[in-house]
C-alpha cells in the first residue's frame, strides 16, 4: 500500500481591507503520514511577491503535482506559497495595489506597523526556521532572464553549495553594497534561514521549459536535503560568477524599436551583433547593438520599445 500525504491548505495572514474584502495569503503544507513523517526537515517555495511575475505559478503547480504522483518519496515537509502578493497577481500589478509599494522592499516588517508591514512580518514569521527557502521571481515585461540564482556575497559560503543543486544555468554573486536590506531574502538570510533567489523567464508569461527546469532543480534540492527520496536527476552544473567585473551591462544608445538577432544564452565574441534599433517611420537602422566583451548573453531585451539608455542585455564575461 502506497504511503499517503497530508495536503493542508491554510492562511498564514488575513487582513480586512477597506472595500469589504480580505487579503488572504495561503500556504499548502505537504507532509507524509506515518513513520515517514518523522523527518523534521522543511523547504519553503515562495513566489508571487511581484504580481506581474508568473513563472513561479507553474513551478508551484509542477512541484505539487510531482509530490502527489509519488507520495511515497516524501519524507519531510514542503511548504508552497504560490501568491505572496495575491492582490498584485489578481490585478497583474507588480506592487501591492492601492499602496504604491514594492512588496519586496518592506521586509522584515513589523507586528505593530501599517498593514503592509504587518503582512511582511507574518510572512517572515511563517518562513523562519526552514532548512531552505526558494524565492522564485521572473523578470519584468521588458527583459528575459536565463534561469539563474542571485546571492549576496555575505552569504555565499552557505548558499552557493545549495544553489548547485537547483539546476540553474548561472549563479550570480552580488556585492553586498548592491543588495537591498529590505528584501525577503536578505531578511531571512541575515537571521539564519537560508534563502535562494531565483530569476527566470519574463514578466506576465509562463516559459514552460524554464519552469520544468526549475521544478527538476527543486526536486533535486529536496533530495539533497533529505526531504525527498525520488530518483536522482541529472542537473546542470551552474557557472558561478563572483567577481564584480563578471557581468557587463549594455544599453540602447538611441530611442526606437529593438529587433534582437543574437540567441539567448549563447557564446558571443566581442563585437558580435545582438540586434538593431530601428526607426519604423523612416525605415532607418538607428543603431547596431554589438557585444562590448566576449561572453554569454544571459539577459536580453524582450519588450521592443526602447528609450536612450534602456537596458538591452547583460553578458557574462568569459
Amino acid at each position: 500500500m502506497s504511503q499517503e500525504i497530508r495536503s493542508e491548505i491554510s492562511s498564514i495572514c488575513q487582513v480586512k481591507l477597506p472595500v469589504g474584502e480580505t487579503l488572504n495569503i495561503k500556504r499548502n503544507r505537504l507532509t507524509p503520514l506515518g513513520k515517514a513523517g518523522d523527518c523534521k526537515r522543511r523547504i519553503g517555495i515562495v513566489t508571487g511577491i511581484h504580481g506581474d511575475e508568473l513563472e513561479g505559478q507553474y513551478v508551484c503547480y509542477e512541484v505539487v503535482r510531482r509530490i502527489r504522483e509519488r507520495p511515497e518519496c516524501l519524507v519531510g515537509t514542503v511548504d508552497v506559497y504560490p501568491a505572496m502578493n495575491p492582490m498584485g497577481i489578481d490585478s497583474v500589478t507588480r506592487g501591492i495595489p492601492g499602496f504604491d509599494l514594492d512588496m519586496n522592499r518592506i521586509f522584515p516588517g513589523s507586528r505593530d506597523g501599517a498593514m503592509t508591514e504587518y503582512v511582511a512580518h507574518k510572512i517572515i514569521e511563517d518562513l523562519a526556521g526552514a532548512d531552505l527557502i526558494v524565492d522564485i521571481h521572473a523578470s519584468n515585461i521588458y527583459l528575459t532572464e536565463i534561469p539563474q540564482i542571485r546571492i549576496n556575497e555575505l552569504h555565499k559560503d552557505t548558499l552557493v553549495p545549495l544553489a548547485r543543486h537547483m539546476n540553474v544555468d548561472f549563479v550570480w554573486v552580488h556585492a553586498s553594497s548592491t543588495v537591498l536590506e529590505s528584501t525577503l531574502a536578505y531578511s531571512l538570510n541575515s537571521t539564519g534561514t537560508p534563502t535562494l533567489v531565483v530569476e527566470a523567464g519574463v514578466g506576465m508569461r509562463i516559459t514552460k521549459g524554464y519552469c520544468q527546469q526549475l521544478a527538476d532543480g527543486l526536486m533535486n534540492t529536496m533530495r539533497a536535503l533529505g526531504i525527498w527520496q525520488g530518483e536522482a536527476l541529472s542537473v546542470r552544473e551552474p557557472i558561478v560568477a563572483d567577481r564584480a567585473d563578471s557581468v557587463v551591462f549594455f544599453n540602447a544608445p538611441a530611442a526606437g524599436i529593438f529587433v534582437p538577432e543574437a540567441g539567448h544564452w549563447t557564446m558571443l565574441e566581442k563585437g558580435d551583433k545582438v540586434g538593431d534599433i530601428v526607426n519604423p517611420l523612416t525605415g532607418e537602422i538607428l543603431s547596431e547593438i554589438t557585444t562590448p566583451e566576449k561572453g554569454i548573453l544571459f539577459t536580453i531585451r524582450e519588450y521592443p520599445v526602447v528609450d536612450e539608455g534602456s537596458l538591452v542585455g547583460r553578458l557574462l564575461k568569459r
